[in-house]
C-alpha cells in the first residue's frame, strides 16, 4: 500500500516532534524519553511462547506471542498504533521478531515470509501510516540481523467492511469476520512463488479471540499458501471455556 505525500509529511513531522520535545515514557509514563530503559528491556527480552485462546477458533494456526497484553506493553502498542509514536516500531518489532522465532520452532535455518494483518484504507488515512506493516518491517530487519532473512508480503486485503468487534463474543467475532479477507488474484501467484520452500508466518500486534487471524489464515489457505504459524507482539490471557452444566470435562 502506498502512502500519500501528505501522509509522508505527517510522519516526518511526528518523527521530528518526538526527537525535539521532551515526553514521558509511553509505557509507564515516567522519565523523559518515549521509551524508558525498563520498558525497553521488557521488549528486548520477552518470554515468547505459545499463546492464544483455549480452545482456539477453527482455522487458527499455531500461535506464539512475545508477552501478555498488559501494561506497559498495552500502552506501548496503543501509543504506536493510535497516537503516532512511530519510533516505537523498532522496539516493538524486536518483540515481534522474538515471537516469530518462537513460532518457527525447529524449522531449519533459512528465509522466512512474514504476512501482516491488513489495515483498512480508512485506518491508514486517519493514522497517517500502517502500524502493522511498520511493525512487520521492523521485525524483518531484526530477524535479518540475527541470520534469519525475512521478506514482508502485505498481500491480504479487506473484501468487505465488518462490524465493530468490541462487545462481540468470540463466536460473534468469528461470524462477523468470516469471508472478510482475501488475497487478490494478481498477488496470489507472486505469493506462491515467494513462499515456495519458505515458512510463512502470519503476524499481528495483538490476539484476543483469534478470530481475525483465523480468517486471515483461511484467506491464505484459499490461494494455496497456508501459514505455518502465527506470531503476535502480545496476547490476552489464555482461557478455557467451562464445561457445559451436567457434562463431565471429558464429555
Amino acid at each position: 500500500m502506498t502512502i500519500s505525500g501528505n501522509n509522508r509529511l505527517t510522519i516526518g513531522l511526528l518523527d521530528l516532534l518526538e526527537l525535539v520535545l521532551p515526553t514521558d515514557c509511553a509505557g509507564c509514563r515516567t522519565g523523559h524519553s518515549q521509551l524508558c530503559p525498563a520498558c525497553r528491556a521488557t521488549l528486548s527480552t520477552p518470554p515468547a511462547g505459545p499463546a492464544g485462546p483455549l480452545p482456539p477458533p477453527p482455522g487458527l494456526p499455531p500461535l506464539h506471542a512475545a508477552m501478555p497484553y498488559a501494561d506497559p506493553v498495552r500502552q506501548l502498542l496503543l501509543a504506536h498504533k493510535e497516537r503516532g509514536a512511530l519510533r516505537l516500531a523498532g522496539p516493538l518489532g524486536l518483540a515481534l521478531a522474538a515471537a516469530v522465532r518462537s513460532a518457527l520452532g525447529p524449522a531449519p535455518p533459512g528465509p522466512v515470509l512474514l504476512v501482516p494483518m491488513p489495515s483498512t484504507r480508512q485506518a491508514v488515512r486517519s493514522r497517517g501510516h500502517d502500524p502493522m506493516l511498520r511493525l512487520t518491517r521492523a521485525a524483518a530487519r531484526e530477524l535479518g540481523r540475527h541470520g534469519r532473512p525475512a521478506t514482508v508480503a502485505p498481500v491480504l486485503r479487506h473484501r468487505r467492511t465488518v462490524a465493530d468487534q468490541s462487545g462481540l463474543s468470540a463466536s460473534e467475532r468469528h461470524d462477523n469476520l468470516r469471508g472478510a479477507l482475501r488475497v487478490p488474484a494478481r498477488s496470489a501467484a507472486r505469493l506462491a512463488a515467494r513462499a515456495r520452500g519458505r515458512p510463512l508466518i502470519l503476524v499481528d500486534d495483538l490476539v484476543t479471540t483469534g478470530a481475525s487471524l483465523a480468517e486471515a489464515a483461511r484467506a491464505l489457505h484459499a490461494v494455496g499458501c497456508p501459514p505455518l504459524a502465527a506470531a503476535t507482539v502480545a496476547a490476552t490471557g489464555r482461557r478455557r471455556r467451562a464445561p457445559t452444566a451436567g457434562l463431565s470435562p471429558g464429555s
